[in-house]
């Protein structure tokens, strides 16, 4: 009854029906989650989860494993994409070191849930232990409940983490059963001879450890801390009934996790951007997800986030605010009766 009721007030704005498009897809979402004809989206949150990777020992990146403390510094201080972006759209923004291979100075807007320098190399050994892996949730959904007690009832998942487009690559892999090949894509931006070296690196680890199906044994074996800690919190986020922005392939492969875990948390996710990463287009397929934008971007932090949240407002803005056929005092459309193919014409 409440989709119904929905869906006719989406109908009856002056407009052609569906001629605001995805827009209208997107209110009715937000809409049906709050259970409100009215909803409202409140302190938008973006969460930058932080950390590295032992598999970046193995130079599957263009980038050395310091950029991750350098690049959390850039956020810190304010000079990054999210940064600008977040700033633009009044968005508030919180890093969280989940475990950067560096000691990082207070700050207001930093988190410190770290929960180790740097996973291990999985291709010695599982990326982290189950109890490691226990600590990344419980860490994470106490930061989000922290976070929706505020009041905020929207938030968007971003990531800092050299080597984190192998890690993904693998959570793909075995949770999707799509090739290998499929998988793996440029990262930072390699060159096709290091590209070669990274599906070797990423091969190799795949017969390592055979078939793995329990999600979290999968994310214990290849995941990073901070996409553990991005799982647990988009966890959380659902059980507080939140609407959670999804950014790119790193993003989406801790959703995927999530996913695997509690199957309803894709009722409540709008997914932000298409990345240019190879993977993530097979990925968002397989979750059957409309993004809202197309950019190229490969660039995570929750950027995709912050730039399709201004959309969202507007789908939610354009329900609440446009005026009715009938409140506008203008005419519905008249549909024309279906033609009796049994009646003669008169041409």
């Amino acid at each position: 009854m409440f989709s119904q009721e929905l869906q006719h007030k989406i109908d009856t704005k002056t407009k052609p029906p569906g001629s605001l498009g995805q827009l209208e897809r997107i209110a009715f979402k937000v809409a049906r989650i709050q259970q409100s004809l009215s909803p409202a989206l409140c302190l938008p949150h973006i969460v930058v989860f932080a950390g590295d990777h032992g598999i970046s020992q193995e130079k599957v990146s263009a980038y050395p494993v310091e950029v991750t403390g350098q690049m959390v510094l850039n956020f810190l201080s304010g000079g990054a994409a999210i940064n600008v972006f977040c700033h633009q759209n009044e968005i508030e923004l919180l890093i969280v070191d989940a475990g950067v291979n560096r000691d990082l100075p207070g700050h207001i807007s930093l988190v410190d849930h770290k929960i180790g320098k740097s996973t291990r190399n999985f291709l010695e050994m599982p990326a982290m232990t189950p109890e490691q892996r226990v600590t990344c949730f419980a860490r994470s959904q106490n930061l989000v409940d922290i976070i929706h007690n505020k009041g905020c009832n929207v938030i968007g998942f971003g990531e800092m983490g050299i080597g984190n487009t192998s890690s993904a690559s693998m959570i793909m892999h075995y949770l999707t059963g799509l090739p290998l090949e499929e998988c793996i894509g440029n990262g930072t931006g390699i060159n096709p001879d290091q590209l070669a070296h990274k599906k070797y690196i990423l091969s190799k680890a795949r017969r390592l450890y055979g078939n793995i199906t329990d999600p979290l044994l999968v994310l214990e074996t290849f995941g990073g801390f901070e996409t553990a800690q991005m799982t647990g919190a988009m966890l959380a986020a659902f059980e507080q009934n939140m609407l959670l922005l999804i950014d790119g392939f790193i993003a989406s492969s801790a959703l995927l996790v999530a996913q695997k875990i509690k199957p309803a948390i894709l009722q409540n996710c709008i997914f932000c951007h298409e990345s240019a990463e190879y993977g993530h287009q097979f990925l968002l397929r397989y979750f059957h997800a409309e993004p809202i934008l197309h950019l190229d971007l490969r660039l995570g932090e929750g950027t995709g986030c912050a730039l399709a949240y201004p959309i969202i407002k507007s789908a939610v803005c354009f329900l609440n605010n446009m005026s009715s056929f009938t409140s506008a005092g203008v005419t519905h459309r008249q549909d024309t009766p279906a033609v009796n193919s049994n009646t003669p014409s008169n041409s």
